[in-house]
């Protein structure tokens, strides 16, 4: 390696190590590193998320300090959605900003857009995470990084509570890892704030941009934040509320646990028929656990990314359980067909 090339290097890491004495970043540090030491980072290999935010530009800095520190492989991508005009040059003077300053090599992925035929946002966030999951399969990259925040955990709760989800939906959003088809997706601040991690932004990298449609009250995100705010000025305790979160999530495990259980023993899955057989007895549960584990195998045989709709579901179980006759029925690309006192569940062709 040439001198000129080790110069720089040593200053690269010299920049990361000198900022991680600072004992604020070393505290967020410590967080961050904690929620990747119980992983097999074998392969080496971490996706990190990347939009310009003060949140994702958090992750990107402590990500690069963990990899200079382990020698891991860092592939940081930024996700062009081209939904705003600008979106292309600001992921263009991103990437440019992050490789002359900081010697951060990222990579701008985007699709071409068709027809939206549903909220834009949540169009959004299917196109990052499809073409995060599919540079992760390409790479072979087990690992990927978002910025995703305490701020974000609350908006959620807000946004699930008002659209009616049940205990699952409200605490959908709470785990700092979750796997997914063999990756993991790792958000290592939930409980760490947004305020927290701009001061971070502020003694690290110096600079993050600012989404407009963040403030746009056609979004019901930007609304719920507004209420957020109102409700904080109101008295509204933010740290009393993340702990009734956690203690939500809690008692949803001990649900899940009973929803395994009964996909366990009440249920069995031919994989080269690609069916599925419900004997009498998994219908003999509590009602949130029939609906858990009767939506689980239907996103089984479905292949689909997202469970079918709560009230379809329900009205179907309501069906299935209270027809004394023989029903043949569909959800969600499934047929579901009741035959005396078993179910047969199977794709439609």
């Amino acid at each position: 390696m040439k001198r000129k090339s080790l110069s720089v290097k040593k200053k690269t890491l010299n920049f990361y190590l000198t900022k991680l004495k600072d004992p604020k970043v070393q505290k967020i540090y410590k967080v961050f590193s904690n929620n990747l030491t119980s992983l097999d980072v074998s392969n080496k290999k971490i996706m990190v998320g990347v939009s310009g935010g003060a949140d994702s530009l958090s992750v990107l800095f402590f990500s690069q300090c963990y990899a200079l520190k382990n020698k891991a492989k860092l592939y940081p991508v930024i996700i062009d959605h081209k939904l705003r005009k600008e979106s292309s040059i600001e992921a263009k003077n991103l990437k440019y900003k992050l490789k002359k300053n900081f010697k951060i090599n990222c990579k701008i992925l985007s699709k071409k857009i068709n027809k939206i035929d549903k909220n834009v946002q949540s169009y959004a966030r299917d196109l990052r995470y499809d073409l995060f999951f599919k540079e992760c399969v390409k790479y072979n990259i087990k690992h990927l990084l978002l910025g995703h925040h305490k701020d974000d955990l609350i908006e959620n709760f807000f946004i699930r509570f008002l659209r009616g989800s049940g205990l699952k939906g409200l605490v959908s959003f709470d785990k700092n890892v979750n796997n997914y088809n063999g990756i993991n997706i790792i958000r290592p601040f939930l409980s760490t704030s947004k305020k927290e991690l701009i001061n971070i932004n502020k003694k690290t990298f110096g600079f993050f941009i600012d989404d407009p449609s963040n403030n746009n009250d056609k979004f019901l995100r930007s609304r719920i934040r507004k209420m957020i705010r109102n409700l904080e000025e109101e008295g509204l305790n933010f740290n009393k509320l993340y702990t009734t979160l956690k203690n939500l999530s809690k008692s949803d495990e001990v649900i899940q646990f009973f929803v395994e259980k009964n996909v366990v023993e009440n249920s069995k899955y031919f994989e080269k028929d690609e069916k599925i057989i419900l004997n009498s007895s998994f219908f003999n549960n509590p009602d949130e656990i029939i609906l858990r584990s009767f939506s689980q195998l239907i996103l089984l045989l479905s292949k689909k990314k997202n469970y079918p709709r709560g009230k379809k579901v329900i009205g179907l179980i309501d069906s299935l359980k209270f027809f004394k006759k023989n029903v043949k029925l569909t959800l969600s690309g499934c047929i579901i067909e009741k035959i005396n006192d078993s179910v047969i569940i199977y794709p439609e062709k």
